[in-house]
């Protein structure tokens, strides 16, 4: 977990230098009221900062209340809902904000118009999660098998117990492993969510129109709180330590509002149509889409959905699919405005 907030905070430091380049294109004309532009960036940064801590702690303390507890139907349900929202955020935010940065006017004709980098980067980092994720599973798996045979061999000499004993050690390592891989998925999940929250914040600090800033504090703000939830389901079915959940939950709420501050801070230096900046924006925006997309499809929804008890209930599979909709299409909705 270290090495992912290490990646994260140097690309937090890093980014803002690498988006401030020689201009090809004309730079937008942005003007408007400065002062009501820093009100609204302002109001910005506390909205998304107290929506975000609210999204991402509703589902981690829930599991003080039994309707929020990862073993309550309840709870397939809300968990259905947020992995519709970040579905959505990958395919109908990120990514095609990724084929707009990655396809600019602004941006050479070689090597960018002769393939379809935006594309491929989301597939390589798809590809990328699937090996991690495969990868992290196996060697839970390993680890614990070796674990069990060394308990089948101090349980040997109790031939009364042995048989008990191996079906009680099945059981526990299978728990243990599923836990581990829920941890491995939480921690993934948060990285795709924060590179582009990165990005999204020192676009909206950077926005010297009140016009452009308006309608994104409302947009943002729903953004970050569903994202939250679906982040916190996930923290929530991994079980951290206190400290583990403060931690990845301060992170996640704070990453958007420290990306407009830097954009505050760099708004005369930075421009949207360099082509540094629009190329660091959108390869980032692309493998972000690919972490999110395969997340959401793969360890959130095909996780539960392919779960026997989810199966074997009508009722549950008609209200995660309600859900799923409602959380996907709210998403979209708000695409709208951002």
């Amino acid at each position: 977990m270290n090495c992912k907030y290490s990646f994260v905070l140097l690309l937090i430091v890093l980014l803002p230098s690498l988006v401030v380049g020689e201009c090809t294109c004309e730079k937008d004309d942005d003007s408007g009221d400065k002062s009501l532009a820093q009100k609204y960036k302002v109001a910005a940064l506390v909205s998304i900062l107290i929506a975000g801590a609210i999204g991402v702690n509703i589902p981690v303390l829930g599991r003080h209340f039994s309707i929020l507890r990862p073993d309550n139907d309840f709870f397939f349900m809300v968990k259905a809902f947020a992995a519709g929202v970040i579905l959505s955020t990958g395919f109908i935010h990120v990514l095609p904000d990724a084929f707009d940065k990655l396809t600019s006017p602004c941006l050479n004709d070689h090597p960018w118009g002769d393939f379809p980098f935006t594309g491929f980067v989301a597939m390589v980092s798809a590809i990328g999660t699937l090996m991690i994720d495969s990868t992290a599973t196996a060697y839970f798996n390993k680890s614990h098998s070796s674990n069990e045979k060394e308990e089948k061999v101090v349980d040997l000499p109790v031939h009364t117990h042995a048989s008990n004993g191996h079906a009680h050690g099945s059981t526990a390592s299978s728990a243990s492993t599923q836990l581990l891989r829920h941890r491995a998925i939480s921690q993934v999940l948060e990285l795709g969510i924060v590179v582009h929250s990165v990005i999204i914040g020192i676009s909206l600090g950077a926005s010297e129109s009140p016009e452009t800033i308006r309608p994104l504090i409302a947009a943002l703000t729903f953004h970050q709180f569903f994202e939250g939830m679906g982040l916190g389901g996930c923290i929530s079915q991994a079980k951290f330590e206190t400290k583990a959940v403060i931690v990845m939950a301060l992170f996640f709420s704070l990453t958007t509002p420290v990306g407009i501050a830097i954009g505050m801070g760099i708004t005369n230096a930075y421009d949207e149509n360099s082509q540094t900046a629009l190329i660091v924006e959108g390869i980032m925006n692309a493998a972000s889409a690919g972490i999110l997309i395969y997340m959401s499809l793969v360890d959130l929804l095909a996780a539960d959905f392919m779960n026997p008890r989810f199966q074997q209930s009508s009722k549950l599979q008609l209200g995660a699919n309600l859900c799923l909709l409602l959380g996907a299409g709210c998403m979209s909705l708000l695409a709208k405005w951002a």
